[in-house]
């Protein structure tokens, strides 16, 4: 009711969805953290969803792929980036050498914000943990954020997207580093970034092999 009148109701941080919680977090494998996603009550959100969308990839990926939230064909369908802007980046995975299957893919928020709207800080603080418990299971050379918004949430920063491509970043508790660069979406309509995307690439490539420090 809170929800529908516009209001945010408090949801205290020791718990996750169902009650669970959030120190149990580190003793759940991948299936299990699925489970608990999907029954997930922590924010709003969870009102307006069809359903969660956890993350599809393999479990033992080299490179963990970061976006914002699922859109309308994600949350239709239950899988990141599905629609024109995965195919994109479907197309920027293979420019690399690495098809989509080979990597792992994941949002920040697991349920769609109405509107496609921006993540609001409660939500990206209830869900958050479940994607570093991805990343922490899933142990990948890289973590790849696309986008501005998927980059300043997982890295806690309110830097601009320029100044947080072409460089290497690190999160507390992850030995990967992390790399950013372009959202797909934001590609379809400036395709003359491409350019520069393909060189963010290139430097993701680098230093996922540890060519660069």
């Amino acid at each position: 009711m809170l929800h529908a009148l516009g209001i945010e109701r408090y949801v205290t941080r020791s718990t996750a969805g169902g009650g669970v919680p959030v120190a149990t977090l580190d003793a759940l494998d991948l299936d299990a953290l699925r489970d608990v996603v999907a029954a997930c009550t922590r924010c709003g959100l969870c009102e307006g969803r069809t359903q969660t969308v956890f993350g599809v990839g393999h479990p033992a990926a080299r490179w963990f792929v970061v976006g914002e939230a699922p859109g309308a064909d994600e949350d239709r369908l239950g899988e990141p980036f599905v629609g024109r802007a995965g195919q994109l980046l479907n197309a920027m995975l293979a420019a690399v050498g690495l098809p989509r299957e080979s990597v792992y893919i994941a949002n920040v928020l697991k349920c769609r914000p109405p509107g496609n709207r921006d993540p609001q800080a409660i939500e990206v603080e209830s869900c958050i943990g479940y994607l570093r418990r991805q990343i922490e299971l899933v142990r990948p050379d890289l973590v790849l954020c696309v986008g501005r918004i998927a980059a300043q949430n997982l890295l806690g920063t309110d830097a601009a997207l320029a100044k947080l491509r072409g460089q290497v970043h690190r999160l507390d508790g992850v030995p990967a580093p992390v790399v950013v660069t372009y959202h797909p979406a934001y590609l379809l309509r400036t395709p003359a970034d491409k350019r520069k995307a393909w060189a963010d690439l290139k430097f993701a490539r680098e230093v996922a092999s540890g060519t660069v420090a």
